[in-house]
Parts: structure tokens; C-alpha cells; sequence
């Protein structure tokens, strides 16, 4: 298996593999060019060129950075606020109807514990998960592997460690619930 393919099935691989290297290389150009254009037709079309899906009605504001950016999936009418980072190493699929406020991040790669394998750049991704109709406060932080249930709200600054089930209200660091699903 390459490097790309360890990285997309969720097992150990090298993050500074020279394949890994050049596609964040392609993404940043593409999404530095994304972040500069003025015109909204340009930019969604810029867009459309770097994400993996852009649905109707779907937009990321700039500035917005990625990994990768064609393992993005971005749900109808969803919208993500300015100063978004995500590191798509692996999926990242955003919901239909999905709101993220400012500065929003969501990491999919975890580096390794153990520091020798840390250092020879051994790394892990987990898929990370928005279902529909979600609303992520600004400074929100998503963690590898975390799915968001529907209709859940995550409060500004919440770091999400863990799953939230559809409906539920979290904040804090590790984000806890608030208010339980109905």
C-alpha cells in the first residue's frame, strides 16, 4: 500500500512520505489562490476545485485552510465562517443544512504517542462527521474520529473529544453535554 492509501484506510503511515508532501503542496496553492480571489463566482469556483464535494447552496468562507481539501464533502446549504482549518487527511463530510461559526477546526490526523515514531512522522486519521442541521460555535475544535449527531449544537470554544448524539447541546474542554438530546 502507498502512504496516501495507509492514510485513507486509518492506519499508521508516513506524513512525510514525498506523494503526502505534494498533494498538500497542490491543496495549499489552490486554496492560497481561493483565499485571494474577490468575486464570489471565482471563489465557488475555486472552491468547487479543491473540496471533494460542494453541494447547492454550500460555502466556506475565506480565509479557510486545508490538508488536502479533496477529502471534503460539504452537505446542501451548509456554511462554514471565516478562518475555518480542516485537515482532511481523512473524510471529512459535513451535513446538509450545517452552520460553523468563526475560526472552526476539525482534524481528521493524530500524531503518534510514542515520541521515536512521533519524530520518524508516524501518523493516524480518523474520519471526522457532521450530520444534518448542525450549528458549531466559532473556536469549536473537532478531534479525530468524532461524528456530530443531527440537530446537535456545539458550543463556541467547545473541544469536542468524543461523539455527540443528535440533538444534544455541548460545551466546554473536553466538550461535555449540556443539554442531552430530546
Amino acid at each position: 500500500m502507498t502512504e496516501y492509501e495507509k492514510m485513507l484506510a486509518s492506519q499508521p503511515y508516513d506524513c512525510m512520505a514525498p506523494e503526502l508532501d505534494a498533494l498538500r503542496r497542490e491543496a495549499a496553492r489552490r486554496y492560497r489562490r481561493f483565499n485571494q480571489a474577490e468575486e464570489e463566482a471565482e471563489q465557488r469556483a475555486l472552491l468547487a476545485d479543491l473540496i471533494g464535494e460542494l453541494t447547492e447552496n454550500a460555502f466556506i468562507c475565506p480565509p479557510f485552510y486545508c490538508t488536502y481539501g479533496r477529502h471534503i464533502h460539504l452537505g446542501k446549504g451548509s456554511y462554514i465562517n471565516l478562518g475555518a482549518t480542516l485537515l482532511d487527511n481523512a473524510p471529512i463530510r459535513i451535513g446538509a443544512g450545517v452552520m460553523m461559526g468563526p475560526n472552526v477546526q476539525i482534524y481528521t490526523a493524530a500524531h503518534a504517542l510514542d515520541a521515536d515514531e512521533r519524530i520518524q512522522g508516524v501518523e493516524t486519521a480518523l474520519p471526522v462527521t457532521v450530520e444534518d442541521r448542525v450549528w458549531i460555535g466559532g473556536g469549536a475544535i473537532l478531534l479525530p474520529g468524532v461524528t456530530i449527531g443531527r440537530e446537535a449544537i456545539v458550543g463556541a470554544g467547545a473541544v469536542v473529544t468524543r461523539d455527540v448524539p443528535a440533538g444534544a447541546r455541548v460545551v466546554g474542554n473536553p466538550a461535555r453535554v449540556l443539554i442531552p438530546a430530546p
